[in-house]
């Protein structure tokens, strides 16, 4: 007996977190309205996750680097370029992105409505970006408008719409790599774009498609993922101010980290990634062909009860183990230092220029729909 929704099944217009929560009791694997796969337990989740033989990460007939190889080649890949990503390549950065949270919020108004999402956090993404791959400043606008558009050719499913700001995404990093060649210095250690220009996997240079296939992959989705972040970590602070004292008054680096690990988790603004089968596989007592396409749904997975109890409970401590926001096994996010290192420095600096953040009583936040989760809009006021 196969354990599957009718193929109708459809999370469009959905609160991916919510919906998910209603089937994940009742389903461990259900089919969509277009013929995918979707994993919903932790347990489905992570056993796809580490078979890396027959759920394949080469889903897409675009250059996907590194996330879309598999085998030797994606080790290669993930050993050049992790060392960009790594504690101490990041190191020189984290007073840059102190300057530029500084310098954000220093112009939002006080006691006055605004978004956490589109003022604060896309913009916020735009520029600590910009500044760790020292892309021009001027980028900014084009790169705010492509994060909005993204949001909204991705919601609407139409798919000519999402390959046109896909490729207008490919065009701004090829102006950028054409700036890089007229700019940058041969032994500008800083210089993020420049370095990656000079990379070389198994004692070949990356080729230009390789080169924009990755700065695609370290910014295009993380731009938006940033900005997702930024909304639910605001939300759950303004929901919870015993927290928001806590963290006010002073925690460790570490013990910051879990704090926000663990209210991605709650939720998960990261929903999906995708795989296909090498061969016939049964998961979840289901049987699957060769060549089926699989989503590992990270958001439902974060919130199993049977991993993680009650899966609104904060327990940074306790769920750490199971957290699966960044991924698991070889795949694993690169970014994921990165990523917390910024909001860590964003949190630290919004709690320092403001004496309390509360949602507007004005106007209701709005949940994200999928394929993209958190919030769409959340109006917040900053004391």
């Amino acid at each position: 007996m196969t354990d599957h929704i009718p193929d109708e099944l459809s999370v469009v217009g959905k609160d991916p977190r919510a919906y998910t929560d209603t089937l994940r009791p009742l389903h461990g694997i259900v089919r969509n309205a277009q013929g995918e796969w979707v994993l919903l337990r932790h347990a489905l989740v992570v056993q796809a996750a580490l078979d890396h033989e027959r759920f394949s990460n080469a889903v897409s007939s675009h250059l996907q680097i590194p996330n879309g190889l598999d085998a030797d080649e994606h080790t290669a890949h993930r050993a050049a370029l992790d060392v960009f990503l790594d504690a101490q390549a990041l190191a020189p950065f984290h007073e840059r992105f102190r300057r530029v949270a500084a310098e954000l919020l220093a112009a939002l108004p006080r006691g006055v409505a605004v978004d956490a999402v589109s003022q604060l956090g896309a913009r916020y993404a735009v520029r600590a970006q910009s500044a760790w791959l020292s892309w021009p400043a001027d980028l900014e606008e084009r790169l705010v408008a492509w994060v909005a558009e993204n949001h909204a050719a991705t919601r609407s499913g139409d798919r000519a719409w999402t390959q046109r700001v896909a490729q207008s995404f490919d065009d701004i990093i090829r102006t950028v790599l054409d700036h890089c060649r007229g700019t940058a210095r041969e032994h500008d250690a800083e210089n993020v774009t420049a370095r990656l220009m000079r990379t070389e996997v198994n004692g070949k240079p990356l080729g230009e498609a390789q080169i924009v296939s990755v700065l695609r992959n370290w910014t295009g989705g993380d731009l938006g993922s940033m900005a997702l972040c930024v909304g639910v970590l605001l939300h759950y602070l303004a929901t919870q101010p015993a927290l928001q004292s806590r963290l006010r008054a002073g925690v460790p680096d570490a013990e910051l980290d879990a704090v926000i690990d663990e209210i991605l988790r709650i939720d998960d603004p990261f929903v999906s990634n995708r795989r296909v089968t090498t061969c016939p596989v049964t998961i979840g007592g289901v049987a699957l062909p060769e060549g089926a396409r699989v989503k590992l749904n990270w958001t439902s997975a974060n919130r199993d009860a049977a991993v993680f109890g009650d899966p609104d409970a904060m327990d940074a401590q306790r769920n750490a183990p199971h957290n699966l926001v960044y991924g698991i096994g070889k795949h694993v996010c690169p970014g994921r230092l990165l990523a917390t290192l910024q909001m860590r420095i964003l949190l630290r600096e919004l709690l320092a220029a403001t004496a309390s953040i509360t949602l507007d009583a004005q106007q209701a936040p709005e949940r994200a729909v999928s394929p993209v989760g958190g919030w769409a809009k959340l109006p917040v006021v900053l004391g």
